[in-house]
């Protein structure tokens, strides 16, 4: 299910049945929520160069009595988007704490199912074409979205052997980035509050023609800018951190889709792979009793 609670949910459902001018301020406002989110409809219509009645009438058909309402909506959606310590201020406020396994279980399936419902299968077509082709694979991400970037690389370079984990907080793919060209791929992870240097990165494997996949919290994110694909994912929590629980989900289909390709060379890779980890001796197996 989509939250239809999300006033920027409610604009992309809807882009598709407004007028010209409508999609332009639905635009500007997915571009630009945390401004938006305390414009006044006078200022509001004045950057966007339209009327208050426009985008009066554009609330409207979103189901909100007026601009006013539609405006907390997004003020509290935004919560999310603060520093850590108002996250869990603002979030601690709508738990109970004798429910909250229960609430954190509905909470996380909601967010795969978002996440589920915003990406298209002609984005994931494309990933998968674009990664298999790729001469080159670099996943980057730091902080939380370090983990899907550890987690993506691992599984793609078992299958494919040529994937690498790029910290973007450490300087050292500047000297990878200096060598991309267009058979090279970057797979960027970033949530709020984004990350200067992955913005960095990405600008600059643009410049170079990298492919750019953007897996990110929404079409505002700073990495939109740069990629060729983008794979929105909700990153909201309970608490006061960015949740990873619908990246590495869609991490993992991504994995998934990719081994399921081209199965018979993938198998000969993995093969190879174990006989060498068996050579070695590298897992511990039970003794028989």
């Amino acid at each position: 299910m989509r939250d239809l609670s999300n006033p920027i949910e409610k604009l992309k459902i809807k882009m598709h049945e407004l007028t010209d001018t409508q999609k332009k301020v639905a635009d500007f406002i997915i571009k630009n929520p945390m401004d938006v989110a305390f414009y006044t409809v006078d200022q509001l219509a004045g950057i966007v160069g339209t009327s208050t009645t426009t985008i009066m009438r554009l609330t409207f058909s979103l189901g909100y009595s007026g601009y006013s309402e539609f405006q907390k909506g997004l003020q509290e959606i935004l919560r999310s988007k603060a520093a850590p310590h108002t996250r869990l201020e603002a979030n601690m406020k709508d738990l109970t704490k004798n429910d909250l396994w229960l609430q954190y279980v509905d909470f996380q399936i909601n967010s795969i199912q978002n996440t589920f419902d915003v990406i298209t299968n002609e984005s994931l077509e494309k990933t998968i074409k674009t990664i298999l082709n790729a001469r080159n694979i670099y996943c980057t991400g730091v902080r939380s979205g370090l983990p899907v970037a550890q987690y993506l690389t691992h599984g793609l370079n078992r299958l494919l052997g040529n994937t690498k984990l790029q910290n973007a907080d450490q300087s050292d793919w500047i000297d990878d980035v200096a060598g991309f060209d267009s058979t090279d791929v970057v797979i960027a992870i970033s949530y709020p509050r984004y990350a200067r240097r992955i913005v960095d990165l990405v600008s600059h494997a643009k410049k170079a023609e990298a492919t750019v996949i953007a897996i990110t919290d929404s079409y505002s994110s700073p990495l939109v800018k740069y990629a060729d694909v983008i794979l929105p994912c909700s990153s909201s929590s309970l608490s006061f951190h960015n949740s990873i629980t619908s990246s590495i989900f869609l991490a993992d289909y991504l994995i998934t889709a990719v081994a399921a390709q081209n199965h018979e060379k993938i198998k000969s890779r993995l093969d190879k792979v174990n006989d060498i980890l068996t050579e070695i001796n590298y897992h511990h197996l039970p003794s028989n009793q």
